[in-house]
């Protein structure tokens, strides 16, 4: 590992060059650029996650962590390791102060991989408009967290309303193998779904999600019961025209299948590491439209997957907050961005 404190990007782009001569090519053939968005509570559980992901997806990881933006002095710190506690690949952990936290862009740009695909996630709250972060512009995929969010419920909400082609939401990862089960019941099925009841805490953004797939799927607004009696999602019953009824239910790590005339069978029904949650979620890069359904059905928002597969860069300098405050105008700037191999104001 090679520390440097209080460095600059130039700086970090040759010690990252003279550690991959000296490590002879650890992490060759690299499949992506993973960029991780952190603050210094959240670092360590990112990148442990960001480990798990980059055994399975090799890739160069980007850790950048932003701390006291109102800081007057600019200030940059940097860990390089190639081969070493970050698994099999190329990791960098930037913690950026003061007013370059805000243009990380400005240190990351230069470290992306050429010519591979770019994922951003987000280890943390959201953001509101992923626009106003050029780490998210300059994306292939963005991957956020709503749980991570004070209210998930509103945070799915603004991600239909900012939602872009790319976009996707660790809450839908999460409901892979409930949706795998469902859908694996259909197999027996031939009689039309008319209802369906989904079991789960006020505020659990995996139900949100799952209620949403089932109405984009089924053409049904399925009903939700919400318990606070359970930490997470407690089971999705469907009833048939045929008056057959299909409950799954969760308890711990096994599932019960239960159908109406048939006896009861045990599924498992694990809860994955954030690790594996994430690296399910670098196995496809090109856009979720599943994914994007399920989200419009549940804000009531449909046609996300028709909109444009481009984003731009909206700058939001959180001084004209404060600015404003005191009296001050201040004019917002709006720029389109792209990739670096890209024409400035190119497609990204």
């Amino acid at each position: 590992m090679i520390g440097l404190w209080d460095t600059t990007g130039n700086e970090v782009v040759k010690a990252l060059a003279a550690e991959r001569r000296s490590a002879g090519g650890v992490a060759s053939g690299m499949a992506l650029t993973l960029i991780v968005v952190a603050d210094e509570r959240q670092v360590r559980e990112a990148e442990a996650a960001a480990t798990i992901a980059a055994a399975a997806h090799p890739c160069r990881l980007l850790v950048v962590v932003r701390s006291d933006v109102d800081r007057d002095r600019d200030r940059l710190d940097a860990e390089i390791v190639v081969g070493g506690r970050l698994g099999p690949c190329e990791a960098v952990v930037m913690r950026m102060y003061g007013r370059l936290a805000l243009h990380a862009e400005s240190v990351v740009m230069p470290l992306l991989v050429p010519d591979v695909p770019v994922v951003t996630w987000w280890h943390g709250e959201p953001p509101e408009e992923i626009a106003t972060d050029f780490l998210g512009v300059v994306a292939d995929r963005r991957i956020t967290d709503s749980a991570q969010a004070a209210n998930p419920i509103e945070a799915l909400r603004l991600r239909a309303a900012d939602y872009a082609p790319g976009d996707t939401d660790l809450a839908w990862t999460r409901i892979t193998l409930w949706r795998t089960l469902v859908a694996g019941a259909f197999d027996t099925v031939n009689a039309e779904i008319t209802e369906a009841t989904v079991v789960a805490p006020t505020s659990d953004p995996t139900a949100a999600l799952m209620c949403g797939w089932l109405s984009a799927r089924l053409g049904i607004i399925p009903k939700w019961e919400q318990s606070d009696h359970f930490q997470r999602m407690r089971s999705v019953e469907l009833c048939t025209a045929s008056g057959d009824h299909l409950l799954l239910t969760r308890e711990d790590s096994v599932a019960t299948f239960q159908r109406t005339g048939q006896a009861e069978r045990q599924l498992p029904l694990v809860r994955r590491p954030l690790g594996e949650e994430l690296a399910e979620e670098l196995r496809r890069l090109d856009p979720d439209q599943i994914y994007a359904e399920a989200l419009g059905a549940m804000a009531g928002t449909p046609g996300l997957q028709a909109r444009p597969d481009r984003r731009v860069h909206v700058w939001k300098d959180p001084a004209t907050a404060q600015r404003a405050e005191a009296g001050i105008t201040s004019h917002a700037t709006t720029s389109e961005t792209g990739r670096p191999d890209l024409p400035q104001g190119g497609v990204v």
